[in-house]
């Protein structure tokens, strides 16, 4: 799971980023309104954490231009603004919660599990496909009930296409997925195609309900058997 902190108090943002990373998310940061704008407009994320009050812009702003592209991206304003105006504006432009500082990081980790759940999974903790199962929270990967053993990076490439069940994912987009800011420091495509080889091998070793099928000249898909 990809995340991007958007924060210019620059304590907060690495007490953030620290917890997050601790919960084995992919964490990216922007400490202003223009590196945000950036990010959010080349890159996918599962949640955004959103302040309001940056140092060059509005948060709210940045909020309805996410919105107005309709994109996926989950959004949580955090912000030390508390008065109910900001609350209703945040949630009336599309906001999918709100969490005034100061929080304690346990709450926020939690809140972002819950958001992801409504928006991603449809509400549920654990995600079937048949004989599959897979569990974002607890990182475990079951098939006809077996835990199967996955490193880091094979479990967030294999819970990208589960997200992505019904789409064509492209190798650029799994890397900066899985790589986020630190794309450019590794041959990502070579370690992707690894990564998917390996997990082709343990879901047939255990003959699971799913496959990842190559789409020549364009990507992978995940397919239900």
């Amino acid at each position: 799971m990809k995340i991007l902190i958007v924060e210019d108090e620059q304590d907060m943002l690495q007490n953030i980023q620290e917890s997050l990373e601790k919960e084995s998310y992919i964490v990216e940061t922007a400490t202003n309104f223009t590196n945000a704008r950036e990010k959010i407009g080349v890159y996918n994320y599962d949640c955004i954490l959103l302040d309001i009050g940056l140092p060059d812009g509005n948060g709210l702003d940045l909020l309805k231009e996410i919105k107005k592209k309709e994109l996926q991206d989950s959004v949580i304003i955090v912000s030390a603004k508390n008065s109910l105006d900001d609350k209703l504006k945040g949630l009336d432009f599309g906001a999918d919660d709100y969490l005034p500082k100061p929080f304690h990081m346990a709450e926020l980790n939690a809140r972002i599990k819950a958001v992801l759940r409504r928006n991603q999974f449809e509400g549920k903790t654990n995600i079937k496909l048949g004989n599959f199962s897979i569990n974002p929270e607890t990182r475990e990967v079951t098939i006809d009930n077996t835990e199967i053993e996955l490193n880091r990076k094979e479990f967030d490439v294999l819970l990208y296409f589960v997200s992505n069940k019904k789409r064509l994912v492209r190798k650029t987009a799994l890397a900066e997925h899985v790589w986020g800011d630190h794309i450019d420091q590794t041959d990502s495509f070579d370690f992707i195609y690894s990564q998917i080889k390996n997990l082709r091998k343990k879901l047939e070793a255990n003959k699971a309900d799913i496959t990842i099928k190559s789409v020549y000249g364009m990507g992978y898909k995940l397919e239900v058997i």
